[in-house]
């Protein structure tokens, strides 16, 4: 798979097609994709050490760049948490891997997941973009026997954009399948 492919339709076809939906006058205003931010929340790791061991391997495999482990802040007496103990696990992405990962979330990953209708567009009102992901298996860098405890992650794709409409028309350029495509 070429990695520059989607760098290239970037500025190929997604640069144009936005300045003239938007009215640009510089390419420089044009939204760009900044970063991906891969979160992997693991409240059970209080009990069980060996799960973000697991969870970094595992995301690491699908990055194909270290994911490193997010530490908890403060002691919660109440969930067994003490101040950094690991209690997540997390990567982000950017430049030829961020483009890399995108692609393969667009064409490989989203249509392995089971009745797939398309993602909701929520966004976060500065055109940043969180989708939810409930099982890791729908990556085929996991392999299905190997895996003990199903794993959800939420995937940000965080924006320059100033509006959520202008998020969502850059996001939606790159293919990213959105339930409701307003055109």
């Amino acid at each position: 798979m070429n990695t520059a492919s989607l760098k290239k339709e970037y500025a190929e076809r997604i640069v144009p097609s936005l300045m003239k939906e938007f009215n640009y006058k510089s390419v420089m205003q044009v939204p760009v994709l900044e970063k991906i931010v891969i979160n992997e929340g693991l409240g059970q790791a209080v009990a069980d050490k060996k799960i973000i061991e697991v969870a970094i391997n595992e995301l690491t495999a699908i990055t194909g760049q270290k994911a490193v482990p997010t530490l908890s802040k403060k002691d919660i007496s109440n969930f067994k948490v003490r101040k950094k103990m690991p209690i997540g696990v997390r990567v982000t992405l950017r430049r030829e891997k961020m483009y890399e990962f995108l692609e393969r979330l667009i064409r490989v990953s989203l249509p392995r997941i089971r009745d797939f209708k398309g993602i909701e567009s929520k966004f976060d009102g500065m055109g940043n973009y969180t989708l939810g992901i409930d099982e890791q298996i729908i990556f085929p860098e996991i392999n299905i026997d190997s895996i003990q405890k199903m794993l959800g992650m939420n995937i940000t794709f965080v924006t320059s954009a100033k509006t959520d409409e202008e998020g969502y028309a850059l996001l939606r350029e790159f293919g990213l399948p959105f339930k409701n495509i307003k055109r």
